[in-house]
């Protein structure tokens, strides 16, 4: 079972994620982020707290890009954060821990600010997708 929880912290919202992130529980993860992402003004960090995360698949992974572009439109930043090494393999083999800043814990995400900005799209890496293409 999946589950979705979002809170503010000092200086970021967080979404703190539980389960298998697949096709169908990306569902809550974009539905919980929609809400997020449409306040005015719209976060400038959201760090995804990824501890409780047991599995993501390419629909996961898409998602999470979706709301990396989102927010870095909006002038935000997405940053992942206690990503267990099983998922943080299908993270490396896809690319998305190059264009997303992945850190060690929540509170090394939270603290690290918004004052770093992720690259612009022309200087970011390519991601590729999850069959390697």
């Amino acid at each position: 079972m999946f589950s979705v929880q979002v809170g503010p912290m000092a200086r970021a919202c967080v979404f703190t994620l539980r389960g298998e992130l697949d096709h169908e529980s990306a569902v809550q993860l974009r539905e919980a982020a929609d809400q997020v992402l449409s306040e005015a003004p719209p976060p400038a960090l959201v760090v995804v707290d990824c501890t409780g995360l047991t599995f993501c698949d390419s629909s996961g992974i898409s998602f999470l890009i979706r709301i990396h572009q989102r927010l870095s439109a909006q002038g935000g930043v997405l940053r992942l954060a206690a990503v267990p090494s099983s998922v943080a393999r299908v993270f490396a083999l896809t690319g998305l821990d190059q264009a997303i800043g992945v850190h060690d814990t929540l509170h090394h995400a939270v603290s690290a600010g918004c004052t770093v900005r992720e690259p612009a799209s022309e200087d970011r890496p390519s991601l590729r997708s999850a069959n390697g293409r």
